[in-house]
């Protein structure tokens, strides 16, 4: 089997213009790489310039990652369009996984489905959008972790487990 590949993309403005450190990518790469992903640095970009670059990393099929992460830009603002981007581009969604972020969500904080998410598929590759905060991101690799080979390998077409 090839090496699988990751990539983290967040939907920060404040972080892209460094007013803060963003540390959900950090923590979402440290975990990929764990898993034993090849995954580059987590690439920060303002919520309006999130379509842009989302549209570049999954425009040519060979070079898509086979697990895209987001994070950011799920939220109520009105500049959170990260969930209307990547449902643009996917060829169907996987709604289970969402709700299973949100029950993970609300075991810990009731305001977890105020986060707006979707995940799904684009060719062979799984997508995931995931809140912007370091227990989101959390919540959301306590649920990834016990499913994304599972996905992955049915995308590749092998069974799986």
């Amino acid at each position: 089997m090839t090496k699988r590949t990751a990539l983290v993309l967040v939907a920060s403005t404040r972080a892209a213009q460094g007013v803060y450190e963003d540390r959900s990518g950090e923590i979402l790469v440290d975990w990929l790489r764990s898993e034993g992903f090849e995954v580059p640095d987590a690439v920060v970009v303002e919520d309006a310039r999130f379509g842009q670059t989302f549209g570049d990393v999954v425009r040519e099929p060979e070079e898509r990652p086979r697990l895209v992460l987001t994070s950011g830009g799920t939220g109520l603002n009105a500049d959170d369009r990260t969930v209307e981007t990547v449902t643009e581009c996917l060829d169907y969604e996987v709604p289970g996984i969402m709700h299973a972020l949100w029950q993970k969500g609300l075991e810990s904080t009731p305001t977890a489905v105020l986060s707006r998410g979707v995940a799904g598929v684009i060719g062979e590759s799984l997508v995931v959008t995931l809140p912007g905060s370091p227990g989101g991101i959390k919540d959301g690799i306590a649920v990834l972790g016990g499913l994304y080979e599972h996905a992955l390998d049915q995308l590749e077409g092998r069974r799986g487990h």
